[in-house]
């Protein structure tokens, strides 16, 4: 399978594992059979959210999901059996240090799954620990031979650069001022480096960017060396409504960016009214879907 994948894409993600346990519903690990059970109704209704955003006609083509199989085995069977495309996270959830989810067995849980996309999320500063990198490098590198040599899936590499203290501290902690004028170097730096390590996505999961010139470094550097297919899509980060708008607003303008990952920004409001009693189970649905498709015409300039 030819490596890159360049086509439009509008992912809703949903995989958030901790920021669910703790964060929505206020609970810590382990959790009981009840509360898994919750969690993974909390999704569904994300998930029909999307389902009533393609009903009322966000393009089913372009659109996907990303959700983790903990909470969302049977959304990731279903979307399979309906033809959509589907993501799913390799990575345990909140953890500085990437390391896969399930040890040795990684590889029995894509396969079990078959996703479009098997996704991992990576904090890569490569100002930062130099030995912490290489470890993460070569676990990327291991996956990325994976899903190369032996599976159907594609490798969707989110990758965050979190900054450094030093480089805050010479920005006096504005860390507006490193999202702006440090960390799009950086982004381009790390991708070239993990490029060099062996890693090779289909499609990197990026942070958003305010100027389109660095929109087309980072670009220039997933392509580079003739990885002519590669994409980038950008991912929401849970920012505010205007700021996840202005990043999709530079980066559809940009050959290469073929799409989005809008999560929290999406769901995160209707799905905290909804648990509060604010909200009906019917209205939370139909908020994500209006705003998951508002994004959906944002990138296409509608």
């Amino acid at each position: 399978m030819p490596r890159g994948y360049d086509r439009p894409l509008y992912i809703q993600p949903f995989d958030h594992r901790g920021s669910f346990q703790s964060g929505l519903f206020g609970w810590k690990p382990p959790l009981n059979d009840r509360q898994t059970a919750e969690i993974a109704g909390s999704k569904q209704i994300i998930y029909d959210g999307f389902r009533s955003a393609l009903a009322g006609g966000a393009p089913a083509e372009k659109a996907g999901i990303l959700v983790d199989e903990q909470f969302g085995a049977a959304i990731l069977r279903d979307a399979k059996a309906k033809g959509i495309a589907t993501a799913c996270p390799a990575e345990k959830s909140g953890q500085e240090e990437f390391d896969f989810e399930y040890g040795e067995e990684f590889a029995r849980h894509i396969e079990a799954f078959d996703p479009t996309f098997c996704k991992v999320l990576v904090r890569y500063n490569p100002e930062g620990d130099r030995s912490l990198n290489q470890r993460q490098a070569g676990r990327l590198k291991r996956l990325s031979d994976y899903l190369s040599a032996r599976s159907r899936s594609r490798f969707m590499c989110e990758l965050l650069v979190p900054p450094e203290k030093p480089q805050l501290d010479a920005l006096k902690g504005d860390k507006r001022a490193y999202d702006l004028q440090v960390r799009p170097h950086l982004m381009v730096e790390a991708i070239h480096e993990l490029q060099k390590a062996g890693v090779e996505p289909d499609l990197w999961k990026i942070e958003g960017l305010d100027r389109r010139e660095d929109c087309e470094a980072v670009v220039a550097a997933a392509r580079a060396g003739g990885r002519d297919h590669v994409g980038c899509i950008v991912l929401g980060r849970g920012e505010n409504d205007q700021k996840v708008r202005e990043w999709l607003g530079t980066a559809r303008k940009v050959p290469g960016f073929i799409g989005f990952a809008v999560g929290r920004t999406v769901f995160w409001d209707p799905l905290v009214d909804w648990k509060g009693g604010k909200a009906s189970r019917e209205q939370a649905v139909a908020r994500i879907a209006t705003r998951y498709r508002e994004f959906v015409d944002l990138f296409e300039g509608k």
